[in-house]
């Protein structure tokens, strides 16, 4: 989007991914976003699912819990004249308990402190297309969560502040 500015409201939790972590992750998916269909579960802001269809994915659905933050999301998909995504009011579980659609990436960047990424990432498993790619972002690299056999580990980075992984099943 030409590095335009995108607008949303503050919320309890709400952590949009920092610019230069942002562009790690596209850095590390410059071969793969190109016609994607992309996951943004615990949008947030929707910064990574914007940055996803700025890049070249073929299209996004953005999910998020708080109507605040979805209504924020719809805004700035019409401000910035995006037609290929959709927004969707629901927590992460309700969404996945209903999705038919497999996606080939997915961002997961929920609430921290809250021990949730065990849980989704076993049930983000059925949802995800052959070879898809799964980032996550949690607290720090001494996190409980710890991904299971099924899961390999492509690329990692840590801040101070918490660890970004991009993983896939193999």
């Amino acid at each position: 989007m030409r590095g335009r500015k995108i607008n949303f409201s503050d919320g309890e939790g709400l952590r949009p991914t920092l610019d230069r972590v942002r562009e790690t992750l596209f850095n590390w998916l410059s071969a793969d976003i190109h016609g994607a269909t992309c996951l943004d579960l615990y949008a947030g802001s929707g910064a990574l699912g914007i940055e996803a269809i700025s890049r070249g994915a073929g299209s996004v659905t953005l999910v998020d819990a708080s109507k605040r933050a979805t209504d924020s999301l719809k805004k700035n998909l019409a401000t910035l004249s995006i037609d290929n995504a959709k927004v969707i009011n629901q927590k992460a579980e309700q969404f996945l308990s209903n999705n038919q659609q497999l996606f080939d990436l997915v961002f997961l960047d929920p609430p921290f402190e809250k021990d949730m990424l065990n849980s989704i990432l076993t049930q983000i498993k059925p949802h995800l297309a052959k070879g898809a790619l799964v980032y996550v972002e949690q607290e720090n690299a001494s996190s409980t969560v710890k991904f299971d056999e099924e899961w390999r580990q492509v690329k990692s980075k840590k801040t101070s502040r918490f660890y970004y992984s991009l993983i896939t099943l193999v």
